[in-house]
């Protein structure tokens, strides 16, 4: 043990004796480690943004569009045609035994007014079993229910963000008016704060009313009694799939499609989005971490390069050193050990550095950096590997230098 801490204070004070080019050379481990503590902190933040928006949306939720039709040899999009019914998302209530609820609606875009302040947004009309199926809590007063569905109640339910723009945060709105369509809507509650979807839609900017309302006096009578949307909520994460099967063999049915015609229809499965997203996730992580391990291997080359000038620099030295007995075992593991030092010197810096620029980054940048503690020893563990491997060439070197020789150089 004690000639290991003289190898290493002989390091130490070896490295000391020429501080600027220390630290220069360990600029480069400390830069590579930083970096990849903060780039797999950035994409595994990104992926738990991710499933917690994805987690967000509902519980167990699939969605069915009205889907692609192809007419005069063009394929038009999902949602340019209505073939969903609003019997369509009661029949997969009643006869899917893997979907507990389901809801469904429809939506339009309209100048809101209230007083001298108005807004334009989303007006979506959907079903009261909309709000659990979404697991979307209330910020104040209450959604409609099945009673205001069946007269068609003037009722609706402000949005996060309209609430904001229509009164501000220091007003209650429950109990005023606001006019769409030139038609007076009661506010009976506020929505809590969502966020926006993956897809960049902001969930906060609609206002959500009763579905009948929205189709006898908003939106007109064209389409009565279809939808564009169904929400779907399975009994369990681990039905989904199920759940989704069941859904297109009813829907299939009831839209009699034969067998080799294309759904009518679009199911998409939140389960089969967050583990996509997760995938990509992954992919992501590896490739800024592979990005920033680049700076690594700069690192690791600035540190043999200056380890081999260290050689030529202290020739004479291991030759004395050689000449009163020192094997060439010591000279390996002397030269071995200062490469190490740097590497871990700059690898502690660089953790530092990491962790320090991932808080700045989500304080500054509003973006969630997941911070793991593995991730950073990982990291640190790599910069000593990098010490070790790009350190031996130069202490192989030295160990090898011929004693006599070494005393003769100049």
């Amino acid at each position: 043990m004690r000639i290991s801490l003289e190898v290493f204070a002989v390091a130490l004070k070896t490295l000391s004796q020429h501080k600027l080019r220390s630290a220069l050379t360990m600029l480069g481990v400390t830069i590579g480690v930083g970096s990849v503590i903060v780039m797999i902190g950035m994409g595994q933040g990104a992926g738990a943004l991710v499933r917690t928006t994805i987690q967000g949306l509902g519980s167990n939720m699939l969605l069915v569009f009205s889907g692609s039709t192809t007419a005069g040899g063009a394929r038009t999009g999902t949602g340019a045609n209505l073939t969903i019914t609003v019997e369509d998302a009661k029949a997969i209530a009643r006869e899917c035994p893997s979907v507990t609820m389901t809801s469904y609606g429809k939506r339009d875009f309209s100048q809101v007014v209230y007083g001298n302040q108005n807004w334009y947004t989303t007006i979506s009309g959907v079903t009261p079993e909309y709000q659990l199926i979404r697991n979307w809590p209330l910020a104040t007063g209450t959604f409609f229910t099945q009673r205001d569905m069946e007269r068609g109640n003037t009722v609706c339910v402000l949005g996060y963000k309209v609430y904001m723009n229509l009164f501000g945060p220091e007003r209650d709105p429950v109990g005023e008016e606001v006019i769409i369509h030139r038609v007076p809507f009661r506010i009976i509650g506020v929505m809590g704060r969502r966020g926006a979807l993956p897809g960049g839609q902001d969930q906060d900017d609609q206002i959500f009313i009763p579905f009948t309302t929205a189709e006898w006096k908003l939106l007109g009578s064209a389409l009565v009694g279809y939808a564009s949307i169904i929400f779907a909520s399975a009994i369990s994460e681990d039905a989904m799939t199920e759940a989704e099967q069941q859904i297109r063999d009813l829907l299939r049915q009831r839209h009699h499609l034969p067998k080799d015609v294309p759904d009518d229809f679009t199911i998409m499965n939140l389960k089969d989005v967050a583990e996509m997203q997760a995938a990509t996730g992954k992919i992501l992580i590896k490739l800024l971490g592979g990005i920033a391990s680049v700076s690594l291997i700069v690192g690791g080359i600035g540190i043999m390069n200056i380890m081999l000038v260290s050689v030529s620099e202290r020739t004479r030295e291991i030759g004395i050193r050689m000449a009163v007995g020192a094997k060439r075992s010591d000279v390996l593991v002397q030269f071995l050990i200062e490469s190490v030092v740097l590497s871990c010197i700059g690898g502690l810096i660089g953790v530092a550095l990491g962790i320090g620029s991932s808080q700045l980054v989500s304080l500054l940048g509003h973006f969630p950096m997941l911070l793991s503690p593995l991730v950073s020893l990982i990291a640190f563990g790599f910069a000593v590997l990098v010490g070790v491997v790009f350190g031996l060439y130069p202490a192989n070197k030295a160990s090898k230098l011929n004693p006599i020789e070494a005393l003769r150089y100049e």
